[in-house]
Protein backbone atom coordinates (compact mmCIF):
# COMPACT_ATOMS: atom_id res chain seq x y z
CA UNK A 1 0.00 0.00 0.00
CA UNK A 2 1.41 3.23 -1.38
CA UNK A 3 2.07 5.80 1.52
CA UNK A 4 -0.62 8.26 0.56
CA UNK A 5 -3.27 5.64 0.29
CA UNK A 6 -2.28 3.73 4.30
CA UNK A 7 -2.42 7.50 5.11
CA UNK A 8 -6.03 7.92 3.64
CA UNK A 9 -6.99 4.29 5.53
CA UNK A 10 -5.53 6.15 8.86
CA UNK A 11 -7.00 9.61 8.85
CA UNK A 12 -10.84 7.52 7.70
CA UNK A 13 -10.37 5.41 11.04
CA UNK A 14 -9.78 8.48 13.05
CA UNK A 15 -13.42 10.24 11.59
CA UNK A 16 -14.95 7.14 11.69
CA UNK A 17 -14.52 7.47 15.57
CA UNK A 18 -14.20 11.44 16.26
CA UNK A 19 -15.74 12.80 13.05
CA UNK A 20 -18.94 14.67 13.56
CA UNK A 21 -19.71 18.06 14.87
CA UNK A 22 -19.47 16.89 18.70
CA UNK A 23 -17.41 14.33 19.33
CA UNK A 24 -14.52 16.47 19.93
CA UNK A 25 -16.31 18.99 22.21
CA UNK A 26 -17.64 16.17 24.14
CA UNK A 27 -14.23 14.68 24.69
CA UNK A 28 -12.47 18.33 25.27
CA UNK A 29 -14.79 19.18 28.23
CA UNK A 30 -14.40 15.28 29.47
CA UNK A 31 -10.35 16.07 29.33
CA UNK A 32 -9.95 17.36 32.65
CA UNK A 33 -12.43 16.09 35.00
CA UNK A 34 -15.44 13.44 34.70
CA UNK A 35 -18.44 14.98 34.02
CA UNK A 36 -22.47 14.10 34.56
CA UNK A 37 -24.87 14.25 31.75
CA UNK A 38 -26.33 17.53 32.60
CA UNK A 39 -23.25 19.44 32.98
CA UNK A 40 -22.07 18.50 29.45
CA UNK A 41 -25.57 19.49 28.29
CA UNK A 42 -24.96 22.98 30.32
CA UNK A 43 -21.72 22.87 28.58
CA UNK A 44 -23.18 23.09 25.11
CA UNK A 45 -26.43 24.28 24.83
CA UNK A 46 -26.73 24.27 20.93
CA UNK A 47 -26.44 20.04 21.61
CA UNK A 48 -30.16 18.36 21.66
CA UNK A 49 -29.98 15.42 24.39
CA UNK A 50 -31.02 13.34 22.02
CA UNK A 51 -27.50 14.06 19.97
CA UNK A 52 -25.48 14.12 22.87
CA UNK A 53 -26.64 10.85 24.07
CA UNK A 54 -25.62 9.21 20.98
CA UNK A 55 -22.54 11.18 20.56
CA UNK A 56 -22.01 9.27 24.14
CA UNK A 57 -22.73 6.22 23.56
CA UNK A 58 -20.59 5.89 20.05
CA UNK A 59 -17.85 7.02 22.02
CA UNK A 60 -18.62 4.12 24.59
CA UNK A 61 -18.51 1.84 21.88
CA UNK A 62 -15.57 2.77 20.76
CA UNK A 63 -13.99 2.68 24.20
CA UNK A 64 -13.35 6.02 24.40
CA UNK A 65 -15.44 6.88 27.12
CA UNK A 66 -16.61 5.30 30.49
CA UNK A 67 -20.01 5.50 31.44
CA UNK A 68 -20.67 5.28 35.22
CA UNK A 69 -24.13 4.48 36.16
CA UNK A 70 -24.68 5.16 40.15
CA UNK A 71 -27.82 3.07 42.05
CA UNK A 72 -29.22 6.40 43.49
CA UNK A 73 -32.27 7.35 43.43
CA UNK A 74 -32.93 9.60 40.45
CA UNK A 75 -29.90 7.66 38.74
CA UNK A 76 -26.69 9.64 38.66
CA UNK A 77 -24.92 9.04 35.22
CA UNK A 78 -21.02 10.04 34.88
CA UNK A 79 -18.58 9.92 31.47
CA UNK A 80 -15.10 10.09 31.66
CA UNK A 81 -12.08 9.10 29.56
CA UNK A 82 -10.93 5.26 29.28
CA UNK A 83 -7.64 4.65 29.80
CA UNK A 84 -7.80 4.27 25.73
CA UNK A 85 -9.48 7.82 25.63
CA UNK A 86 -6.56 9.42 27.85
CA UNK A 87 -4.51 8.59 24.14
CA UNK A 88 -6.31 11.47 22.91
CA UNK A 89 -5.25 14.05 25.34
CA UNK A 90 -1.97 15.34 22.81
CA UNK A 91 -4.60 15.53 20.10
CA UNK A 92 -6.86 17.32 21.57
CA UNK A 93 -4.39 19.87 22.72
CA UNK A 94 -2.84 20.00 19.37
CA UNK A 95 -6.13 21.04 17.80
CA UNK A 96 -6.65 23.24 20.31
CA UNK A 97 -3.55 24.96 20.04
CA UNK A 98 -4.11 25.17 15.88
CA UNK A 99 -7.45 26.56 16.82
CA UNK A 100 -6.39 29.18 18.82
CA UNK A 101 -3.57 30.47 15.87
CA UNK A 102 -6.50 30.47 13.58
CA UNK A 103 -7.89 32.64 15.51
CA UNK A 104 -4.89 34.91 16.00
CA UNK A 105 -4.97 35.20 12.25
CA UNK A 106 -8.15 37.20 12.18
CA UNK A 107 -10.33 34.25 11.28
CA UNK A 108 -13.82 34.01 12.62
CA UNK A 109 -14.81 31.23 15.39
CA UNK A 110 -17.69 30.43 12.92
Amino acid sequence: MAEETEGTVFVQATLKVLGGKWKLLILWHLKDQVRRFSELKRLMPEITEKMLIQQLRELEKDDIVHRNVYPDVPPKVEYSFTEYGRSLEPVLQVLCNWGEAHLDRGNSPN
